[in-house]
């Protein structure tokens, strides 16, 4: 995520692609991400991608954090940096906890944020999700400004953050399933793979787009293509008798924190 995170900061204007620092304890990933990014800074030190960053995001697995909180915490400027996790499952509160263990002594706790993207971060199409303790305004606004231009981004609370992890971190798994199936379906009704892939994305962008541009319902858009006894018809009825619409729900209500 962080690797998608920087690529997708590296295509924008809201960063500089020369401000970009990313850290990494294996160099042939970071030789990569500076190939598909040139400009980038890269180092296989924590702490120097840290040291003077107004943003410190910390993409990692959830075992490898706490170290690294502890690694930094020492050299982050509270009056000035804003340390944010991409960890999913840690809350604002866990990691607001790790930050003050690994404090120096009577040092303030810098502004903290969790930050939820999918990994359409790395095209700028994610859907993001912030939370934060930041009390100023415009810094948030300036935090959900970044993100929007990677996609869409809105702050969340808890309940929410977790929520919108099942729906869109994990909700983007689902749709690749889904256009697994369409492209299963499309081989066994006469297309090429590569053909009924194609044919499935661009079914799936242009009903995003219809959504999008028009802030209709989806069962609306549903029933401009139904005729009654039509053939969309018998495949929607399939669909809901093959359980569609209970398992995309069950797998929601499986993948929520």
């Amino acid at each position: 995520m962080g690797g998608a995170t920087a690529a997708g900061l590296a295509q924008g204007t809201a960063v500089e692609r020369g401000d970009i620092r990313v850290a990494n304890r294996g160099a042939a990933k970071l030789e990569a991400l500076a190939g598909r990014c040139p400009g980038i800074f890269t180092t296989q030190s924590n702490v120097e991608a840290a040291e003077g960053a107004d943003l410190v995001i910390l993409a990692v697995k959830p075992w490898v954090i706490e170290g690294v909180v502890e690694e930094i915490m020492p050299h982050i400027d509270p009056a000035r940096q804003i340390v944010a996790s991409m960890v999913g499952g840690l809350p604002l509160g866990e990691l607001r906890e790790m930050a003050e263990r690994h404090l120096p002594e009577g040092a303030a706790t810098p502004p903290l944020a969790v930050i939820i993207p999918n990994t359409a971060i790395e095209v700028r199409q994610s859907m993001t999700f912030i939370q934060t303790d930041i009390a100023d305004e415009e810094t948030t606004g300036h935090l959900l400004e970044i993100f929007r231009e990677l996609g869409d981004a809105m702050l969340a609370d808890g309940r929410q953050l977790a929520a919108g992890m099942a729906m869109a971190s994990c909700g983007i798994a689902y749709a690749m399933r889904w256009a697994r199936a369409m492209q299963q379906g499309g081989v066994r009704l006469g297309f090429y793979p590569g053909d009924a892939l194609r044919v499935a994305l661009k079914t799936m962008e242009g009903a995003a787009a219809l959504l999008q541009a028009t802030g209709r319902n989806p069962e609306e858009e549903i029933d401009r293509v139904t005729t009654p006894g039509g053939i969309t018809v018998k495949g929607l009825q399939a669909m809901e008798e093959a359980g569609f619409s209970t398992a995309v729900l069950k797998a929601l209500l499986a993948s929520k924190r």
